[in-house]
């Protein structure tokens, strides 16, 4: 039950925000052990001076094309399967919508069961 913000600059075409969005949901499937069904992400567009990021800190360099995921997840995953989704990720970004792999940023954070409620009032 992840959900996932995305942050990137401002200015990138419907379709390459559906590519990102798809191929984040497909390395989600298919290296975070997350049901195909279960998708919620929001992608967060921002002005020069709004997503700022150092260009070499630990990687790079990056670019104006930098992205930031940050996924909150329920359950914590092995530390193999989190190198597994990095890696995928990555590498299907990179082929559509063509983000260079040094210009994505993840960070995860893992809740309890207890912390989500999807609708309702009902609690998990």
């Amino acid at each position: 039950m992840p959900f996932a913000r995305i942050s990137l600059h401002r200015g990138k075409s419907a379709e390459y925000l559906q590519a990102l969005s798809q191929g984040l949901h497909e390395a989600l499937v298919e290296r975070f052990e997350v049901p195909l069904a279960d998708r919620f992400q929001i992608i967060h567009q921002h002005e020069v001076g709004e997503l700022i990021f150092d260009r070499d800190y630990l990687g790079g360099p990056r670019s104006h094309d930098f992205v930031l995921i940050a996924i909150t997840a329920g359950r914590p995953r092995s530390v193999e399967t989190k190198r597994r989704f990095y890696r995928d990720l990555v590498e299907r970004l990179g082929r559509a919508p063509g983000i260079d792999a040094e210009d994505v940023m993840v960070v995860i954070t893992t809740t309890e069961a207890e912390d989500w409620s999807f609708g309702g009032g009902r609690g998990n």
